[in-house]
């Protein structure tokens, strides 16, 4: 560890222990004190591989005089490790208000990578990777939860969610009213725990999966829904945004005109639309 003393946010294993970073390990052994969401869940971490750091209570309901104790301890010349239940802590976990304190006051910040849930289910779902969406978890009242989803219906990266055991049924079933019951998604399930699975299928089909084993009920979940792809047009060459274009500007202009208004507004070749409009259009 760096001997200029710091706020460490270190990332812990999800799953299987074995997973943690040498250098997490280093960390958490030599700092001052290690500020957990759950001191007893954090406990058992520290038993295992013999860590005798001192463990404080930081959580969603820590008050400002808790983060302002880590600050001091920091002013104090003292390391300070945060870490949370599972995974790397701020990705829907608590610590927000720590780190930017203590960057606001001029203490060093220092991430230590390592597992992420939301990393990992990506990495093995088969879903597109190059743009994505993290919407943690979906609120628990039905109607802001169809207003978040209908929003994002028309989201062309892949989205991921967390998800608990107890609202995952009535999550998936407003999904697949937002985003259409034959959507592709990818639900992961108990990452690198025992019985760790992946289910790659469609809302219509994962209710049913739901609704026959009572197993996939169970653990810490990840969904991941495939981006919004345009429905194609059944003419080769023009979308089919294009053709609703196409059929306002004919109503009321020429073809030649229609067209060239059209390949402006939606960028496709003024030829094609050309050649649609006299083919279809009229």
């Amino acid at each position: 560890m760096n001997s200029t003393n710091a706020l460490y946010i270190v990332a812990t294993p999800i799953g299987n222990l074995e997973d943690i970073s040498k250098r997490a390990l280093d960390v958490l052994q030599k700092a001052d004190i290690i500020a957990a969401e759950d001191t007893r869940h954090s406990a058992r971490l520290c038993q295992y591989f013999n860590i005798s750091t001192p463990l404080t209570p930081y959580h969603d309901h820590s008050n400002e005089q808790q983060t302002q104790r880590l600050i001091e301890r920091l002013g104090q010349g003292q390391n300070v490790a945060l870490i949370s239940d599972a995974g790397t802590p701020l990705i829907s976990d608590p610590g927000y208000r720590l780190v930017k304190t203590a960057r606001d006051s001029g203490y060093k910040v220092i991430p230590i990578p390592g597992a992420c849930a939301l990393v990992a289910a990506l990495s093995a779902s088969g879903l597109p990777s190059d743009r994505f969406s993290f919407e943690g978890f979906l609120p628990a009242k039905s109607g802001a939860r169809a207003a978040k989803l209908d929003a994002l219906a028309k989201d062309p990266r892949t989205l991921i969610f967390y998800e608990s055991p107890h609202r995952i049924e009535d999550s998936i079933r407003a999904m697949g009213d937002a985003f259409g019951a034959e959507r592709e998604v990818v639900l992961a399930r108990e990452i690198s725990k025992t019985f760790e699975t992946f289910i790659a299928t469609t809302f219509a089909e994962l209710e049913t999966i739901f609704a026959t084993d009572a197993n996939q009920l169970k653990g810490e979940m990840v969904v991941m829904v495939h981006g919004y792809l345009e429905p194609q047009s059944d003419t080769p060459g023009i979308s089919a945004e294009a053709e609703k274009i196409m059929a306002v500007l004919l109503a009321e202009l020429p073809v030649k005109q229609a067209a060239n208004i059209a390949a402006k507004i939606t960028g496709e070749k003024k030829n094609q639309l050309y050649s649609w409009a006299l083919e279809y259009g009229k």
